[in-house]
């Protein structure tokens, strides 16, 4: 409920996803938990969460990494920012901020390399600037063209990113700043 505007608080015990409002919604419970065991999160990872929303998946993030870990959200709808900092001010997590999307990047190069990074929204192109921040080791998961993917850094430098494709899903749509991608 921590995490939900007031007039969705109710529905919170529901496997649904929920409006935070500003047209994006907190993903059904059922599907976020799909989402971190493909992430395969380890205490002391450094991780990026993109379209963090209400802090949601942000805070359940920071759980997993502890305190030796770190966790950046980013958002680029200014009141979710608001929104996910103030959720986020009830939890003993200084390990664990939220940002807003700086325009015209996706995710935060200046502090790559990631150990893993979620994308909450959906990408119809596979995002290769957060490929490029991911650690040699790393891991990426997102919706992508309806399909949950996995993504890991290229094996051979100068190769194409390892992917894996997993079930289908419906997400709000990742903002990509023009000229990124592939």
């Amino acid at each position: 409920m921590d995490f939900l505007p007031s007039a969705q608080a109710r529905l919170a015990g529901l496997d649904q996803p929920l409006s935070i409002g500003h047209g994006q919604t907190n993903s059904q419970p059922t599907t976020v938990r799909h989402l971190l065991e493909r992430l395969e999160v380890q205490v002391g990872h450094r991780v990026l969460d993109v379209g963090s929303g209400s802090g949601w998946t942000t805070a359940l993030l920071g759980h997993l990494v502890g305190p030796t870990g770190s966790v950046t959200g980013v958002e680029v709808v200014p009141e979710l920012v608001d929104f996910g900092r103030a959720n986020l001010a009830g939890y003993a997590m200084p390990w664990v901020r939220i940002e807003p999307a700086r325009p015209g990047a996706l995710g935060t190069p200046g502090a790559a390399p990631f150990d893993r990074i979620l994308v909450s929204a959906e990408a119809s192109r596979l995002p290769r600037p957060l490929v490029d921040q991911l650690a040699a080791d790393g891991v990426m998961v997102l919706p992508l063209r309806g399909r949950l993917t996995v993504v890991r850094p290229p094996t051979d430098p100068g190769g194409e990113p390892v992917v894996e494709r997993h079930g289908r899903y419906r997400f709000v749509p990742l903002i990509e700043p023009a000229g990124d991608g592939q």
